[in-house]
């Protein structure tokens, strides 16, 4: 997959992505695997401002992503952006800026404690 790919789907969806760490870590696999988005319904709703802490970027990046086939996007579960590498990025799922990824994400995602994150991350 290419950087403008992978950029048009964060931008119409919520995905669940896994990719190849750019990092690999000691005792982690090493691929790593992401709820993320660039929706701004999704990102700039109230629930994307208060339950996933969405905020704007306060500076650019400064080297060209698209070059280096990076995106940027918000992972959800660390409520940061990441940078990601779209060549080794499989789509594991897809879910519509709508009520069925809050649905998804209330009865999914949010309950789940530090370990139950971690798990994801790694799985």
């Amino acid at each position: 997959m290419n950087a403008s790919t992978l950029n048009r789907l964060l931008q119409q969806n919520v995905l669940d992505i896994r990719f190849v760490r750019r990092r690999p870590r000691a005792g982690v696999p090493p691929t790593r695997r992401m709820l993320c988005t660039l929706n701004e319904n999704i990102l700039n709703s109230v629930n994307g401002r208060t339950v996933l802490n969405y905020f704007p970027p306060a500076n650019t990046v400064p080297y060209e992503l698209s070059g280096k086939n990076l995106s940027m996007t918000w992972d959800i579960m660390m409520q940061d952006f990441r940078m990601v590498s779209a060549e080794s990025t499989t789509v594991v799922n897809t879910y519509k800026p709508d009520d069925t990824f809050w649905q998804y994400f209330n009865e999914n995602i949010l309950p789940m404690d530090v370990a139950a994150k971690s798990g994801f991350m790694n799985s």
